[in-house]
């Protein structure tokens, strides 16, 4: 608990600073960007799974998840147009559970809002670079014959690689690798009886396009 309050901390200073370097009124040697980005979602199966609430104590088999398309898009900025950056990178998927014998299957989304820190390698055309920070994961859970409907927040982390390559001064194409770690936590998936804790582990492959200015 301690822990999670302190990232919740962080990431919430990390965006609070980023939303007033947005609003700075003189952004001077700044390289800006916008993005958006397309590609798929590879998400591990839901493990460590444990009950909550009444369920307490209980162990489950792991959940299949299924692969997804997953889109989004970034916002960020390189002060000096130097080699760190930050950036805020809002990502969509839906690894929905697989059947597990005869229990049917349920819906599932995540929204990935992620607050990174970025090291590039500032070339003309080509730019390599590395990331990575706290990320808010907001998932929803489906209304099926087993569960019901649940909504929740987890604190987690992202890291990612990718490559740019300018096709013109401000426009460049971009592909990414992003992996997610988290712990989903559904108290109120079974409805009164309670819910249940898994780990939630991701890997995404983007392709984008991005306006710099």
């Amino acid at each position: 608990m301690v822990w999670t309050r302190f990232v919740c901390s962080r990431l919430s200073a990390g965006l609070l600073g980023f939303v007033l370097l947005l609003c700075s009124p003189s952004p001077i040697r700044a390289e800006w960007y916008v993005a958006a980005q397309l590609g798929a979602n590879f998400a591990d199966p839901l493990r460590n799974v444990r009950g909550s609430g009444t369920l307490a104590g209980l162990d489950a088999p792991n959940f299949n998840l299924k692969t997804s398309p997953a889109f989004g898009g970034k916002l960020g900025v390189f002060p000096g147009h130097g080699l760190f950056g930050i950036e805020l990178d809002v990502s969509h998927s839906t690894p929905h559970i697989k059947n597990l014998d005869d229990v049917p299957g349920t819906h599932l989304s995540v929204t990935n809002i992620g607050a990174h820190v970025v090291l590039r390698y500032p070339g003309v055309t080509w730019q390599p670079y590395i990331g990575g920070g706290p990320a808010l994961l907001v998932a929803r859970l489906g209304r099926s014959s087993t569960t019901e409907s649940d909504t929740q927040v987890s604190v987690g982390g992202n890291v990612l690689v990718g490559i740019r390559a300018f096709v013109t001064p401000k426009v460049a194409l971009f592909t990414e690798y992003k992996y997610t770690d988290s712990t989903f936590r559904f108290g109120g998936a079974f409805g009164p009886v309670g819910g249940f804790d898994a780990t939630y582990r991701a890997h995404q492959l983007f392709v984008g396009l991005s306006y710099h200015f």
